[in-house]
């Protein structure tokens, strides 16, 4: 099963909307690992580590997030090569 690993940017109306905690969820509910936090500059940052379907699927669901969200766009890059993340955590 092919691997993949992404860094996400969500723009939008989405600090203060249960972003982080439904990204979560939802990260887990796939069976992926990672992580994702609030910027200082109003977006939310995630990691996603997993099979690439499922890594697809949850790119999909960045680009709506929970039912409050805004969401305005959702950038998508491939961070550098690190250690697997053991289990997806918000930071």
């Amino acid at each position: 099963m092919e691997q993949k690993r992404v860094r996400v940017v969500i723009t939008g109306w989405v600090q203060g909307v249960g972003f982080r905690a439904s990204c979560q969820r939802e990260a887990v509910a796939r069976g992926l690992t990672g992580w994702v936090r609030n910027r200082w500059d109003g977006t939310v940052e995630a990691l996603f580590e997993g099979p690439a379907e499922a890594v697809d699927d949850m790119l999909a669901w960045c680009r709506h997030g929970p039912p409050m969200a805004q969401v305005t766009g959702v950038e998508v890059a491939v961070p550098p090569d690190a250690p697997p993340e053991p289990r997806f955590r918000i930071r």
